[in-house]
């Protein structure tokens, strides 16, 4: 991607509603086939709502064998801060580590923890259900986009990309501030990165030391993708058959993992899975890797297709789309609290 373009000619650039607004037509011409809104629900019948929105991730997690993501727990909104260290304890979660909302969006409320003074700050801003997580070391953080038909025991990987969160490297002369002015997507959240990061504007980086902005690698947080198409082959879609395999219920979405490296994941070795997302998730590899926009449409449309078929073949089996109303009402509780959370994501201090 070009970030010199004027944001008119860097489709990448525009809002989510804009880039999707031409696909609308075809998004309805599969309401209309299958006679159902919320034709997609069947795609992922385990996952609420098809992972569309407003998912939670413990329904995730309870789905995967315990080794294959890191120490992990609940938390409700009304628990003590003593609980919460407790189990931490018990877990032996150590410093720093992560926590997010049970339902997320965006990396809205995902914070590294550094300090338990932190903790305490987050547990008495956050009002909703969140998730406290031993941070994964790996070096290497990848999205693998899968999809499979239920009735086949081998799938396609469509997307394969290695994620990098935004940062800046110190060359243990200049501050942070002064970092982020050479960096070249960084001043496009200045604001954001200045609220989060205010303690450290002005501290001088040390040579060598890498700074991350935010541990959400997405899109919309700044986060660059390199695309591994080229590193697909029969090695990795064994891993992802045989993964996909133990989680039941799943046909359609995007894996987030952590590995040692790309070989590793391909020897099934040395890897831990972040979360894995429905229907919702983007086939995000049309990001960052040259994509026009015509071709960003066409593998939208490819992977909406495969949704379709996926989706018929489970309501055929027994799992009927959502009812209107239910769906509508589901919506609506969803948007209603991402809304709240965006207010407590203004109010954190870091």
């Amino acid at each position: 991607m070009d970030t010199k373009k004027p944001v008119i000619f860097n489709w990448e650039k525009w809002p989510f509603k804009l880039v999707y607004f031409p696909l609308l037509f075809v998004w309805i011409y599969y309401i209309i086939r299958a006679r159902a809104v919320w034709f997609f629900t069947p795609s992922n019948p385990t996952i609420t709502f098809g992972g569309l929105s407003g998912e939670t991730k413990k329904e995730m997690y309870e789905q995967l064998p315990p080794l294959l993501y890191s120490p992990t727990f609940t938390v409700q909104p009304a628990e003590s801060y003593e609980w919460i260290v407790e189990r931490i304890r018990q877990l032996q979660i150590k410093l720093p580590f992560v926590v997010k909302p049970e339902m997320g969006e965006a990396g809205i409320l995902f914070r590294k923890i550094d300090s338990l003074q932190q903790l305490r700050e987050y547990h008495n801003m956050v009002t909703v259900e969140y998730m406290v997580q031993a941070m994964i070391h790996y070096p290497v953080e990848v999205s693998v986009f899968y999809y499979r038909m239920p009735d086949e025991t081998k799938g396609t990987i469509s997307g394969f990309l290695h994620k990098v969160p935004m940062h800046v490297v110190g060359d243990g002369k200049s501050t942070l501030r002064q970092l982020i002015k050479l960096h070249p997507k960084a001043m496009a959240y200045l604001a954001e990165i200045e609220r989060v990061h205010a303690a450290n504007m002005d501290v001088i980086i040390p040579p060598g030391e890498k700074y991350v902005f935010s541990y959400a690698a997405n899109h919309r947080r700044g986060a660059r993708f390199y695309n591994l198409h080229n590193e697909i082959d029969a090695n990795l879609h064994t891993v992802f058959d045989n993964l996909s395999s133990k989680v039941q219920g799943w046909y359609y979405g995007r894996y987030d993992i952590m590995c040692q490296s790309i070989d590793s994941l391909k020897k099934n070795q040395n890897f831990c899975i972040l979360e894995y997302n429905g229907c919702g998730a983007e086939p995000n590899h049309i990001y960052d890797s040259g994509y026009t926009l015509a071709q960003a449409y066409k593998e939208i449309i490819k992977h909406w297709k495969a949704l379709y078929r996926i989706s018929c073949y489970n309501a055929r089996r027994g799992e009927p789309a959502w009812p209107l109303i239910k769906g509508l009402r589901f919506l609506l509780a969803a948007h209603k609290q991402l809304q709240q959370m965006k207010k407590m994501e203004a109010q954190l201090s870091f």
